[in-house]
């Protein structure tokens, strides 16, 4: 220990000297650490929304649009619907088929205002992401039912007579059970009345354990955001919208050309616009996402490189300027561990003033990104996993030159 202190007044008197190259070292360091340990954050929240769970079952799903013929007579929407809901499920290998007014993955959103009591003064408790389908719409996303029932057949309305009315009336609604916990905590929402469209109750006769926003963990785009992307609600409609069908995965490449072949054949005006898995949707998705985590890598990559290579370049180059002085201290008595120890000492220094003055670049460069860009806090985790990483770059990129240095001979030094 004694020894370790007795080099500080030299090592200090030798960074006073050379001002501008220690000062460079310490913000490379130092800017390492603000940058590094905030991409990393970025990186894991990416890879999070890459795992992120929607409440479906994907596997096996895909999702067909189909553009009707110029023919189709306005407001016939639910009974064409209902016309290639039956052509669908007689398909051999589709197990299930359903219309649905949005989906996951598809860049669409519908949201509404959730109250408990009637009255436009009355309090909206939640914006929920709206669903709506048939009684087939649970068994074609893959949903599971936690409480009560599934809509009746008889219970279905048409999307198209519902909403050309003066006051919308849809009697009956499954909630997701994030839906069901907030509006009804400690109790059961079966048989409770919430109000979506103005005076008329929709009584509540399901909850099912999961069920997303479409845009997942990205959250809303429309302004709509309230914190939870499980709030959702699900309406007994059918109408024009995206067509979903449910078939075994191994055979789903299959079962979606026969499919889109079997609406096309319907109606020679009619074009499918699309038909793809859900798979291939999801990979879409997030193909940003993907996109900013190998950048953001390669960003950190880049930066610890840098400052391996900057700290190794100056350690060489004073080791250079110091071979006098280490061959007299060699010749003094100093051992090699005692001249490697200098310059990890030196080097450890450094780093700690560059991991100081980065911390609070950390700290300033996350309150930019969540006010900017709603990115969560960096969590605190990663700053001595940050400082930890960048004591141990540094020593390692410390410490080929310093050994060289180290194993100087006396003779040697004091000749150069």
């Amino acid at each position: 220990m004694t020894s370790l202190f007795s080099d500080l007044r030299p090592i200090l008197s030798t960074l006073r000297r050379h001002r501008i190259a220690a000062g460079l070292i310490v913000l490379e360091v130092a800017l390492t650490f603000a940058i590094v340990t905030n991409a990393l954050h970025l990186i894991e929240t990416r890879l999070d929304a890459l795992g992120a769970d929607s409440g479906m079952v994907e596997p096996g799903m895909a999702m067909l649009q189909v553009r009707y013929s110029k023919a189709t007579p306005p407001g016939r929407g639910a009974a064409i619907a209902a016309e290639d809901m039956a052509r669908l499920r007689a398909l051999p290998g589709i197990q299930a088929a359903t219309t649905a007014n949005q989906v996951a993955y598809a860049y669409n959103s519908n949201n509404s205002g959730v109250r408990l009591q009637p009255g436009t003064q009355a309090e909206r408790l939640m914006v929920a992401s709206q669903y709506a389908g048939d009684e087939h719409l649970l068994a074609t996303f893959g949903l599971k039912l936690v409480a009560g029932r599934n809509f009746l057949p008889e219970e279905v309305l048409d999307a198209d007579a519902v909403f050309r009315a003066d006051e919308p009336r849809i009697g009956q609604v499954i909630l997701s059970q994030a839906t069901a916990d907030k509006l009804f905590p400690g109790q059961s929402p079966l048989g409770q009345s919430i109000y979506v469209f103005g005076d008329a109750p929709s009584v509540v006769v399901g909850v099912v354990q999961k069920l997303t926003h479409p845009f997942v963990t990205r959250g809303r785009n429309d302004g709509s955001n309230n914190g939870d992307e499980n709030l959702s609600i699900i309406f007994p409609l059918r109408g024009a919208g995206f067509y979903i069908v449910r078939a075994d995965p191994a055979q789903l490449d299959a079962q979606i050309k026969a499919a889109a072949a079997a609406l096309e054949a319907a109606d020679t005006g009619r074009v499918v616009t699309q038909a793809t898995s859900l798979a291939e949707m999801r990979s879409r998705f997030y193909a940003q996402d993907r996109a900013m985590a190998w950048l953001m890598g390669g960003v950190c990559v880049a930066l610890l490189l840098v400052t391996a290579m900057g700290i190794v370049g100056l350690a060489s180059f004073w080791v250079q300027q110091r071979t006098r002085m280490i061959g007299t201290r060699r010749a003094l008595g100093a051992t090699e561990g005692q001249i490697l120890r200098y310059f990890q000492v030196e080097n450890l220094l450094l780093t700690s003033t560059g991991i100081a003055i980065g911390l609070a670049g950390a700290w300033g460069l996350s309150q930019l990104l969540m006010q900017q860009y709603a990115v969560p806090r960096l969590p605190w985790a990663y700053l001595p996993a940050g400082a930890l990483s960048l004591w141990l770059l540094g020593q390692g990129a410390v410490w080929v030159p310093a050994r060289r240095a180290a194993r100087l001979s006396p003779v040697a030094a004091l000749r150069s």
